[in-house]
């Protein structure tokens, strides 16, 4: 396989997570975003935790979808994330959800 069908291949694989996140995303009440995922998710919960001086988060997210193009099953009933990096959660309004038709 040469660079150039590596690269179509990662492109043509980028395009098609985003076509199932238009397809997904009405699905879904919260925009989960983590150093290293977006998620979207119907249920979230976060708890900051301490641990000998460090602060750290445990996120919960129940009915959730992963934005990962490497990941072949997307749809997760439950997921659980420790991070020590900031976490973002953004509750959509059902009018935000509207994506425009292609």
């Amino acid at each position: 396989m040469s660079a150039e069908d590596l690269e179509n291949y990662e492109t043509e694989m980028e395009l098609s997570l985003y076509r199932e996140y238009r397809d997904v995303v009405n699905l879904f009440s919260y925009v989960v975003e983590t150093e290293r995922r977006f998620y979207l998710a119907n249920t979230v919960d976060v708890v900051p935790r301490s641990d000998d001086g460090e602060v750290y988060f445990e996120v919960t997210m129940t009915d959730a979808w992963v934005w990962d193009v490497y990941r072949p099953a997307r749809f997760v009933k439950q997921v659980r994330v420790v991070t020590f990096k900031d976490v973002n959660v953004e509750e959509l309004a059902k009018t935000e959800l509207e994506l425009p038709k292609d």
